[in-house]
């Protein structure tokens, strides 16, 4: 199961804590679910959802609230929307139902945003405001590069009003126009989280926790490994042009070598992506890194020397493209 409809279906497990709470949820619900219509001058509620547990909470909003005589409708999927789709049709009083959810302002027009009770409200108004906007049209992705937590909006209007709540609930959310539909996407993670828990959904909130944090441990497993492949290419690279700077040292200084640099130079040249370390280990006796380090440096150092006083080319001449490539 996606972490949409865990998310949809353990909000839609909650009791609400306040008959306001479940007003400002049922209205939301319909607004978003697209439930408002007006045919020929009368206004129709019938409200469309993707989830039977959500069908279920709203005809039950509906009837407790509002004594509003409902039917759920099951449309099956076909070949251009996959999955059962959910109506929810008020079948009588639809106007005077409208009216009491705060959908139609004093005129008897459909407001364009969302009721001036939810707009005004507190911290519960619009928690429950994001519980049913979620459940009619929300989605949420799981912790990644493209995480996110977003709802499709019947409007601009609504899209800004939901920027508003989110905001008085701590998080930010950002209101866009996606191929024509307006739509509010909240990407950094602290705000998804502060809004998973501000729906009231531990489990869920729990359970993209969990998998948010996995994914920060691989990537920085990740990048831990690249550095240090990293830094073993440069090492093997350093060490190759090394051993190609002895061996020229050596062409230059010809039998003029002392004793203790040639060994350390004919070390480096057998042993060409071996670390300092590691030549160190192969000398006899026994040489630290430094000791290593500082030998071949001061064999480099005379060869070049030499190669300045006789106008041949140094070491570095020595160099090509070749162990630089990875």
């Amino acid at each position: 199961m996606s972490l949409t409809s865990e998310l949809k279906g353990e909000i839609a497990r909650q009791n609400p804590r306040s008959v306001a709470e479940a007003r400002a949820e049922c209205a939301v619900l319909l607004r978003f679910a697209g439930g408002l219509h007006v045919v020929g001058g009368r206004i129709l509620i019938e409200a469309e959802v993707d989830s039977e547990i959500v069908a279920k909470r709203l005809q039950v909003f509906l009837e407790h609230l509002y004594r509003a005589e409902c039917q759920v409708i099951i449309v099956s999927g076909g070949a251009l929307r996959k999955g059962n789709r959910f109506i929810v049709r008020v079948v009588k009083d639809a106007d005077q139902i409208a009216r009491l959810t705060g959908l139609l302002d004093t005129a008897g027009r459909p407001v364009r945003g969302l009721p001036a009770a939810i707009v005004g409200g507190g911290f519960s108004e619009a928690a429950a405001a994001w519980r049913g906007a979620f459940l009619a049209r929300g989605s949420l992705v799981e912790p990644g590069r493209s995480s996110s937590l977003e709802v499709t909006c019947p409007g601009p209007e609504t899209a800004v009003a939901l920027v508003g709540c989110a905001r008085r609930l701590g998080a930010v959310g950002k209101s866009r126009d996606v191929r024509g539909a307006s739509r509010v996407t909240v990407r950094d993670s602290e705000a998804i989280a502060t809004l998973l828990q501000a729906l009231g959904a531990p489990e869920t909130f729990a359970k993209w926790q969990l998998q948010r944090e996995k994914r920060e441990a691989r990537g920085s497993a990740n990048r831990l490994a690249n550095f240090d492949d990293a830094n073993l290419r440069r090492s093997a690279r350093a060490a190759v042009a090394a051993s190609a700077r002895v061996r020229r040292a050596f062409e230059i200084l010809g039998d003029d070598v002392p004793q203790h640099l040639r060994e350390a130079g004919e070390l480096r040249i057998e042993h060409k992506q071996a670390s300092l370390e590691e030549l160190g280990q192969k000398a006899d006796p026994p040489m630290t890194k430094d000791a290593v380090a500082g030998r071949i440096r001061r064999l480099l150092a005379l060869a070049d020397k030499v190669a300045a006083e006789t106008g041949v080319p140094p070491t570095e001449a020595a160099l090509t493209d070749e162990p630089f490539v990875d």
